[in-house]
């Protein structure tokens, strides 16, 4: 029979640090389960490699929502990473923390321990950031952050059009002044991916005290007496059932951490008595809250020397493989975007709540799977709503944990959110046709000068927009009757059981949602440690 103090479920952003954190105390014993593939691949590596990656049938879930009536009945596709490091190592590693506020209201909906000051030094500790440490930046952290190893003059010149618009400038979008306009930080050490289990399980996989294994699909969390015991876990076509004698951590993600709590009895009754699951625990939030930032992209036409699209396509991408392979640098080494604005809606807002975010190159998803550079040279603008108002669910299609669960988000509902994005799509043409990005511009290709009104607008955001791939709150934290975890992150209603990862936040953060994933994942693991529950005796 394996006995392990610790059963982490998911070796996603949260997993990872969590894994890391729990073996740094040789007395405990941790498994890490993964239902994906090892992921130590050169196009995970490689940034630019997140192309690649896409549509990758072994390392991404490649997950559809339900289709949306206010998008045309369209079905939206939710790329979620599958194998070590989860979405870490398929996604843009934009590394952005989220405003102060976001945290502070977080505790002030009834989580003490939540707030910036909170959790800015677990933040600190992950980090080892290249521009050195000062008030709010950590250096000596497992996971590197570091600037575009290319910064484009149109970059620099974006920056300067968003400043002439009133756009205060920063130099650290995760420093004192979050809402304004500069250059963003990644996750990439050298020219490579720092996923979060390449910066925090790789180097210490010779533990003793640390097992990891993937290919292992957890089916249901077993209980005794509310009490969580172990897991079921499938793995090569066999049954296996694996206990902890401390706790079990649900780490895998907010799409799939409540599917797993409703497939082991924890979730709204009605929707575990429609698949004939035995009630463990009647908690009517799980799933419920999903929240993500609605996405808006825009393209722009432009001179040559203000775009890399050619320098990754045709003939040119051999030369441009060449030289990443021999210094680790050149546009292979660089994220998805390289500048932020974040901006308001409109005056009254408190603070911003939307997340203009520029790029000096375009491509194309094409149906097959296929991302193709474009082949004029041309500049990616994209917008997305920070505070969403809409909030949607995760459910379950059936019984079988084989089977994906029902995403419906519920994109463009609300008319407040609507508005936003218009007002994004708004500042977007007023940045990109002011001096001196405008210089850089041929034509606006996206959705094109003919979209000018309200209605036009509605209508490209249902037929084109798409998620930020930043989904949240599914199993969030606090104290009204939708909550699903409490402040220290353990399920409500049942003993041994927390979550943490993305699901528990109670609103989504104003940016990419990676870092604020990574810090619950450090401040979970030492609750944990504080908390420190007496292991179970267990007979063989």
């Amino acid at each position: 029979m394996e006995i392990y103090d610790y059963i982490i479920i998911g070796a996603g952003s949260a997993g990872c640090v969590l894994a890391r954190a729990l073996t740094d105390n040789p007395e405990n014993k941790v498994l890490l389960l993964e239902v994906g593939p090892h992921s130590d691949r050169f196009w995970v590596d490689t940034p630019a490699g997140m192309a690649k990656l896409y549509f990758d049938k072994e390392l991404n879930w490649n997950y559809f929502t339900e289709p949306m009536p206010a998008l045309r009945g369209r079905k939206m596709y939710w790329p979620r990473g599958k194998g070590l490091g989860g979405s870490s190592s398929i996604n843009g590693m934009i590394y952005i923390r989220g405003h102060r506020s976001d945290f502070d209201n977080w505790r002030a909906l009834g989580n003490p321990g939540w707030g910036y000051d909170d959790v800015l030094p677990y933040f600190k500790a992950i980090e080892h950031n290249e521009r050195g440490a000062d008030e709010y930046r950590g250096v000596g952290g497992p996971l590197w952050i570091s600037d575009p190893a290319v910064k484009m003059s149109s970059s620099f010149d974006f920056i300067e059009s968003a400043h002439r618009m009133g756009i205060p400038r920063t130099e650290d979008l995760n420093g004192v002044l979050h809402d304004g306009v500069g250059f963003m930080q990644h996750t990439i050490r050298d020219g490579k991916r720092q996923s979060a289990y390449v910066a925090f399980v790789k180097p210490v996989l010779d533990r003793p005290n640390l097992t990891v294994r993937t290919g292992c699909l957890v089916e249901r969390i077993l209980f005794q007496n509310k009490q969580a015991t172990g897991v079921e876990v499938s793995a090569n076509g066999e049954k296996k059932t694996i206990l902890a004698a401390r706790e079990v951590i649900l780490s895998a993600g907010s799409l799939n951490s409540p599917q797993v709590l409703m497939l082991s009895g924890i979730g709204p009754h009605e929707e575990l008595q429609r698949h004939g699951i035995r009630q463990v625990h009647d908690l009517p939030g799980v799933g419920q809250s999903l929240q993500d930032h609605f996405y808006v992209h825009t393209a722009w036409r432009s001179t040559e020397s203000s775009s890399y699209n050619r320098n990754i396509r045709g003939l040119w991408k051999y030369l441009e493989g060449a030289r990443y392979l021999a210094t680790h640098g050149g546009y292979l080494a660089l994220g998805t975007s390289q500048v932020a604005a974040f901006v308001k809606s409109r005056p009254d807002v408190e603070y911003a709540d939307l997340q203009i975010s520029f790029r000096p190159m375009t491509f194309t998803y094409h149906s097959t799977g296929q991302v193709e550079v474009d082949s004029e040279p041309g500049m990616g603008v994209s917008v997305f709503i920070l505070r969403p108002r809409t909030t949607g669910a995760v459910t379950l299609r059936s019984a079988n944990p084989a089977d994906t669960p029902k995403l419906t988000p519920n994109f463009l509902t609300d008319e407040d959110d609507v508005r936003a994005m218009m007002s994004g799509l708004r500042q977007i043409r007023k940045i990109m046709t002011t001096e001196p990005i405008a210089s850089h511009v041929i034509s606006e290709h996206i959705p094109g000068p003919h979209v000018q009104t309200d209605t036009q607008l509605l209508d490209f955001m249902a037929e084109t927009g798409n998620t930020a791939a930043h989904q949240t709150s599914t199993c969030r934290m606090g104290r009204d009757p939708l909550a699903v975890v409490d402040e220290r992150l353990r399920v409500r209603g049942v003993e041994r059981l927390r979550v943490v990862d993305a699901s528990i936040m109670p609103h989504v953060t104003s940016g990419n949602t990676n870092a604020p994933s990574l810090m619950i994942g450090a401040k979970g693991a030492d609750m944990i440690s504080q908390d420190a529950v007496p292991r179970r005796r267990i007979h063989a």
